[in-house]
């Protein structure tokens, strides 16, 4: 289980909320979910950090990505690994691009072919 500074430290815009937007039952809850995430039954530790990084860089939480580096260190992820984790979120980032364009041109019937 994590301390409450190394939680912070992974979910800075949160903790920016926790003074003015969440309640203290709230953060309760929410530092119970956060938490149990970290008591995996079916993932292993590794899996666990490759997971939380990939999540991490694909919400575009630096603090997170810092901490999950971090964490890969730790675990003795390799560099590599870490490598693919970033090809996998990027392919991930350009394809949702693709058809976030695809359906505009789409919804809106516009004719990319007739621009030349």
């Amino acid at each position: 289980m994590q301390d409450a500074g190394t939680r912070r430290a992974c979910s800075l815009s949160l903790r920016r909320l926790e003074i003015t937007v969440l309640s203290k039952h709230h953060k309760v809850l929410y530092d119970a979910f956060y938490d149990s995430t970290h008591q995996n039954e079916y993932l292993d530790q590794k899996t666990e950090v490759l997971v939380g990084l990939a999540a991490a860089m694909g919400m575009n939480c630096q603090p997170c990505t810092r901490y999950y580096l971090h964490q890969a260190k730790k675990a003795g992820i390799k560099t590599g690994e870490v490598s693919e984790v970033l090809a996998k979120v990027m392919a991930v980032a350009a394809g949702q691009k693709r058809l976030q364009a695809q359906a505009v041109l789409d919804d809106y019937k516009i004719d990319i072919e007739s621009f030349k």
